[in-house]
């Protein structure tokens, strides 16, 4: 997978005629991992929306490696190299691992899906252990791992995960949280991270962004904020 810088230029985005994020702009350099903090409501979740085509922005760009994707469909923004994980652990239960995996795999050419699947078993040992299983027995832990490796079946190269830790057990979340590092280093993928959980987000971040109802209140390298008590708890809750 090649490295891609996304570039989100002074975007407006909302529901209706309220707009939720103002002038917002961030860059997620090629190769590292951007974590997107702040409180409940404070437009995490939408900016995500805003650069994966969802919602229709009011005004600014979404750049990936000099490529628009502003105003394009969430199909086409995928194509591009975009995969977006959402909030909520988004398995189908009824179907098994596999068939969950092979609905990622339906965007690459068919010679190639039988490789990347094995590709996917190889990094996801647990996945290919239960396989042929319903994904309703899995745990929470491996549910986030099925939806975070079916977006990888897509060959992302800018991955959006929206609050992967949500409800899993502290060893879980370290397990989860040390995979997306992991991504990073040795696939080489830009990640955006929406994480509730600031204190961990930081500890694997390269870059941090602070959202405040709606507008960025900083952006900087990961262990700065981290650092700065002040910000932290006002902002950070830590």
């Amino acid at each position: 997978m090649s490295e891609a810088t996304l570039v989100v230029a002074g975007v407006t985005a909302g529901y209706g005629d309220a707009p939720v994020l103002r002038e917002v702009s961030v860059t997620a350099a090629a190769g590292t991992i951007t974590a997107v903090l702040g409180a409940n409501g404070a437009g995490k979740t939408t900016l995500l929306r805003a650069i994966d085509g969802s919602l229709k922005l009011s005004a600014g760009r979404v750049v990936l490696d000099g490529t628009e994707l502003s105003g394009r469909r969430p199909e086409e923004v995928s194509r591009a190299g975009v995969a977006h994980v959402p909030e909520g652990q988004g398995v189908i239960s009824e179907l098994t691992v596999a068939e969950n995996l092979r609905l990622g795999l339906l965007l690459r050419p068919r010679a190639d899906r039988a490789a990347a699947l094995s590709d996917i078993y190889e990094r996801f040992a647990v996945l290919a252990k239960r396989r042929n299983l319903p994904a309703s027995t899995l745990s929470g832990g491996e549910r986030q791992m099925l939806v975070i490796a079916r977006a990888l079946a897509t060959r992302p190269r800018v991955l959006l995960l929206d609050e992967p830790s949500l409800g899993l057990a502290p060893k879980i979340v370290s397990e989860v949280l040390d995979l997306i590092r992991r991504l990073k280093d040795e696939i080489g993928l830009t990640i955006v991270l929406v994480e509730q959980n600031a204190r961990s987000a930081l500890a694997i971040a390269d870059t941090g962004l602070v959202l405040n109802l709606g507008t960025v209140v900083v952006t900087a390298p990961a262990g700065q904020l981290a650092a700065d008590e002040a910000l932290r708890r006002h902002y950070l809750g830590f």
